[in-house]
């Protein structure tokens, strides 16, 4: 059977791959310890699923309006009011099936046939594939580890052509964990501003920083780059819902209005007890964040000081998200293998530790660990990295 050319280009998840592999070798009876997890290991707040019990037992189980119910989308315009002085209208706000479906219909409602969309590297393994099935290109540029994996202006203008409708920021980052400051984004702004860019802004992990640095949003450094920035969110990482698929996305009301159509006619709407549940997220003073904040915090410092005892491994200290993005090329050389996958595939196939190649997130020196687990398991994973690195420099 012929498939469509459009997903015949696609590249597969190297973190769904490496996840693949470890359940595989647990099935198997193997003592695996999993690093490639993208959501935390907390269980959703017991308030938040009270709520969707409740809407449950009063009926709300019916389609919504494609865009979102309304008092979801009033909560949304306060959460932006409140944590990042952007004012929106609900027509400016869409609700979405994770915040991952409000970047795929975004891409598909903005992009035209071969219009480019600059992607900072490190990137979501996503943005790069989005961008490709809505007949885009990613036009990649590398941002260098030495400048902390945060794109230059000199970069993006270097980068912009006559056919660059947008230009993607993701802070904090996944994979990396860094953030831009508000002199970063303005220089960037202006930039975007200059040649008339879309920004795209995706600010999923905003909640998530383990610095005095406060989270800001390009979106609300002026009115004129409010005007042209589309901010991408939801509850998935702040509030360990990931598995109830609740994004959104803020912007200009034309945009608003096409990705509300578009996703009419693909999932009608997102699902209506899961927005009751997000509404109860947001409906609420308690702050769920506080205790996945400082846990985080403390297996960030153990880790960070764990990986930079092994030879041939080196980290900078990421602000924010729950990974560690380390330059492991050292290690992978002394140890005789040809690449970064491939000592990946050969640490999890000896000493069962799933880490994820950087390869997928267009920085091959480096690999993505997250430290969504344990204290008892991130400590024997870094014991099980490090016997593998010395064990194969012996050789």
């Amino acid at each position: 059977m012929d498939l469509a050319n459009r997903v015949k280009t696609l590249t597969p998840s190297s973190t769904l791959a490496i996840t693949a592999k470890a359940k595989e070798l647990k099935s198997q009876g193997h003592d695996v310890i999993g690093l490639g997890a993208g959501e935390p290991d907390f269980n959703t707040p017991e308030y938040i699923i009270k709520a969707a019990e409740s809407a449950m037992k009063n009926g709300f189980t019916k389609y919504t309006p494609s865009g979102g119910i309304l008092n979801l989308r009033e909560a949304i315009v306060s959460k932006f009011n409140q944590d990042n002085d952007l004012e929106y209208s609900t027509d400016q706000i869409i609700v979405t099936t994770g915040a991952k479906h409000a970047l795929y219909t975004l891409f598909q409602v903005l992009l035209n046939e071969n219009d480019e969309v600059i992607v900072p590297a490190p990137y979501w393994v996503s943005y790069p594939e989005q961008i490709k099935l809505a007949g885009g290109k990613p036009i990649v540029v590398d941002a260098d580890e030495k400048n902390n994996f945060k794109l230059t202006p000199e970069q993006l203008e270097a980068a912009i052509t006559s056919k660059t409708k947008a230009f993607i920021i993701n802070s904090p980052s996944n994979p990396t964990g860094m953030m831009y400051d508000k002199e970063e984004l303005q220089k960037l702004g202006e930039i975007c501003l200059e040649h008339n860019i879309i920004i795209v802004s995706d600010e999923i992990y905003e909640k998530l920083i383990y610095t005095s640095d406060k989270h800001v949003s390009i979106a609300a450094l002026s009115e004129q780059l409010k005007e042209q920035t589309i901010v991408v969110n939801g509850v998935s990482k702040s509030h360990a819902m990931t598995g109830w698929r609740i994004g959104y996305a803020a912007g200009p009301k034309e945009i608003i209005k096409a990705m509300t159509n578009l996703a009419s006619h693909s999932t009608s709407n997102p699902t209506s007890i899961a927005q009751y549940a997000a509404l109860a997220a947001y409906d609420t003073k308690e702050d769920p964040n506080a205790e996945m904040r400082k846990t985080f915090k403390e297996r960030l410092e153990l880790s960070l000081e764990l990986l930079n005892d092994i030879p041939g491994i080196s980290c900078i200290r990421p602000k924010g998200a729950f990974y560690l993005f380390p330059n492991v090329i050292e290690a992978v050389k002394s140890n005789g293998f040809e690449s970064v996958d491939e000592w990946v595939t050969a640490l999890l196939e000896e000493e069962k530790v799933a880490l994820v190649p950087g390869s997928g997130f267009g920085a091959p020196n480096n690999v993505r660990l997250s430290y969504a687990t344990s204290i008892d398991l991130l400590e024997e994973a870094a014991k099980r990295i490090k016997r593998f690195v010395l064990n194969h420099q012996s050789k």
